[in-house]
């Protein structure tokens, strides 16, 4: 997995997230979950494993997570503990860069980690036995997609097909979120196994669309099922004191 897209608003962003999955780890419904240290979380749970690909924070901090680093690994079980979980770990965290610095990746099949915060955007790949720590401009568009899924051709390709409809897009904010979405349902390379929306024989498929719209004091969380044809949003206020 996956396919994601940021998009900075003047006083937020957009973030959209296909989520390309075996269909038994399919998520139903957006979770909400109380931190010890008083944040509050929201976000679909891994069906199987647990863990989350998508979490939004009332602190402020929202995260999202993709399947390997730069190229395609091979996949080596048993590893100590699942991609999921180490995204949820990273909300125990006070500070961002703490998590970045300090969290033991050793044991944890590659990813790639992105975070988003008010004009800030950082991305963390670990490729198995090193960290990749990269800020990117907050106030410029971003897409990725999966290494393990897509090798480097295809996705230059479809991010070739985003940059096209950045070009094509309405200028108008207030439509930009129900736009970028269409783009996640509908976004072509020519080939069904590669489109946004990817069906590879009901083994992998795109089992869920998320996106996350912050402004200065609140965002909201979009969840569409795929499968099962389930719908869900939830909003939360941000708390400054966080």
């Amino acid at each position: 997995m996956c396919t994601a897209t940021y998009l900075p608003l003047r006083s937020g962003f957009v973030l959209t997230h296909n989520r390309d999955e075996a269909p038994a780890r399919n998520a139903h419904k957006i979770l909400r979950e109380n931190l010890a240290t008083g944040d509050r979380l929201l976000f679909p749970r891994d069906a199987k494993a647990g863990g989350a690909w998508i979490v939004a924070s009332r602190s402020g901090k929202t995260a999202c997570l993709l399947n390997g680093a730069f190229e395609k690994h091979r996949h080596e079980p048993p590893y100590r503990r699942s991609r999921g979980l180490v995204m949820l770990d990273f909300f125990g965290f006070d500070a961002p860069d703490d998590f970045f610095g300090k969290y033991d990746l050793a044991g944890i099949e590659p990813f790639t980690f992105l975070f988003f915060a008010r004009e800030r955007v950082v991305e963390l790949r670990w490729d198995g036995s090193q960290k990749h720590l990269k800020n990117l401009p907050a106030g410029e568009p971003h897409f990725w997609c999966s290494s393990t899924l897509y090798p480097a051709e295809m996705r230059e390709r479809r991010e070739q097909v985003f940059r096209n409809w950045l070009k094509m897009r309405q200028k108008d904010e207030k439509t930009l979120p129900a736009d970028i979405l269409k783009l996640h349902f509908a976004g072509s390379v020519g080939d069904p196994e590669n489109d946004f929306v990817m069906n590879r024989a009901g083994r992998v498929c795109t089992v869920s669309v998320t996106q996350i719209v912050r402004n200065d004091a609140r965002f909201r969380m979009k969840y569409r099922d795929l499968l099962g044809g389930q719908r869900d949003v939830r909003g939360m206020a941000l708390a400054a004191d966080l």
